[in-house]
């Protein structure tokens, strides 16, 4: 297996200051280069960019899993389990509203893991996970 790679994700924002203040202030992720019509953060090691475009953000279907509806378009990041516990502490005491709150998923299975979804100010749904074991990340 070759080394981690960052990846980038482009999407869409309503509006680019409420954007900063989520990811920048609450998730704590740093700011790159931006203009009038976007911004790049640093997301724990990936660079996402939250483009100014108020006619695509918002909608979010879902599917069943695990008996939650799971947005289907969704991006986010696993974390060591602790980071994700200090994160899913943040964004509780924050007020955060979630999609699925934090709990454990697939409990007892191979790919047994913490995960919690919320939306951003535009709509766009975010998923923390953490493994106990990231070995088994891809378990099937």
């Amino acid at each position: 297996m070759t080394a981690l790679c960052p990846f980038h994700l482009a999407f869409p924002v309503d509006d680019l200051a409420a954007a900063r203040d989520f990811y920048g202030n609450l998730l704590g992720c740093s700011e790159g280069r931006s203009s009038s019509e976007w911004i790049d953060f640093n997301f724990y090691g990936h660079q996402i960019v939250a483009h100014l475009a108020p006619d695509e953000a918002g909608a979010v279907p879902a599917n069943a899993v695990d008996g939650h509806g799971v947005p289907v378009r969704h991006f986010g990041v696993v974390l060591p389990m602790h980071d994700w516990q200090v994160a899913a502490d943040k964004l509780t005491a924050a007020g955060v509203e979630f999609i699925i709150k934090p709990y454990i998923r697939f409990k007892g299975e191979p790919g047994e893991q913490a995960t919690m979804f919320f939306k951003d100010p535009s709509g766009n749904a975010v998923e923390m996970k953490a493994f106990a074991d990231i070995n088994n990340l891809f378990a099937r």
